[in-house]
């Protein structure tokens, strides 16, 4: 569950990325990823244990480096152990942002759910702490999280696998590399189960940075997709079985781009000041 924010506190920005973020010409992302950590001041934990390749971490912690990051850290964890240590603990509650990177979700969540190192970031998240991450790093942030799913555009029984995720906010459900890899189905699907919660489909190089008063600001050069289940009025997800249609009524649908905003509080969303592309 969502750590409780102290009274006269704010809690810290979320900042999912769906993915493929630039890191080279234009890392508009990345860099407001940092000022909205401190700025110069910006002390980051990466967390690259989504990944595999070895070369993930030291990879963030250069570019973080680059981009002005007073301080960055590599934080890899091999075993829930690993999890329960004093000092990596300790260099998370000094952390001004903490930053997931991509790759196996399901690798996140089998090994730092339920550890002291989840509970941590939990906890200075709602002490203010910036927390964000890319594609698999996206996926986990929300309390409910989709570990995976069926590709395409409909919304059918079982096309949809669900686990909990690192439980930041139960406001959304994410999904990334969004239109690139045709994921409207699943995040419907998802919300079938839980309309309770907001769907954030977030395409690659683009980022949804949610602020303390939940107010969610599109960056990058995608869109976001904003599916709104709070007034749906009828689902049949518990009548189909799988590979089955699923019907529901009531759905909200909104797509975002650059500068764009979705208050997650109100469900009202505004086109903000939008963001010209470059010549």
């Amino acid at each position: 569950m969502p750590s409780r924010v102290p009274d006269g506190q704010n809690r810290g920005w979320i900042v999912p990325i769906g993915g493929a973020e630039n890191k080279e010409n234009d890392r508009r992302i990345l860099e407001r990823f940092v000022r909205v950590s401190g700025g110069e001041a910006a002390d980051i934990v990466v967390i690259p244990t989504a990944s595999r390749m070895h070369e993930t971490g030291p990879r963030y912690e250069q570019l973080f480096g680059e981009i002005g990051a007073a301080r960055v850290t590599v934080m890899d964890f091999d075993t829930r152990r690993d999890c329960q240590e004093t000092g990596r603990l300790q260099r998370l509650e000094e952390a001004s942002g903490i930053f997931f990177t991509g790759g196996n979700q399901l690798r996140l969540t089998t090994l730092l759910g339920g550890t002291p190192v989840a509970r941590m970031i939990r906890t200075r998240n709602a002490h203010g702490v910036t927390v964000g991450g890319t594609s698999a790093g996206a996926s986990i942030l929300s309390e409910h999280m989709i570990a995976s799913g069926d590709e395409g555009s409909a919304m059918v029984g079982g096309g949809v696998r669900l686990a909990p995720g690192l439980g930041l906010t139960n406001r959304f459900i994410i999904d990334q590399h969004f239109r690139q890899r045709d994921r409207l189905g699943r995040l419907l699907t998802a919300l079938a189960y839980n309309p309770f919660a907001v769907g954030i489909g977030l395409d690659e190089d683009t980022a949804a940075f949610i602020g303390p008063d939940e107010t969610l600001e599109v960056e990058g050069s995608g869109g976001v997709t904003i599916v709104d289940g709070t007034e749906v009025t009828y689902s049949s997800i518990d009548k189909v079985s799988d590979g089955q249609a699923v019907s529901m009524l009531g759905l909200r649908l909104h797509i975002l781009s650059a500068g764009a905003t979705y208050n997650l509080n109100t469900h009202i969303a505004a086109a903000g000041t939008l963001v010209q592309a470059k010549e």
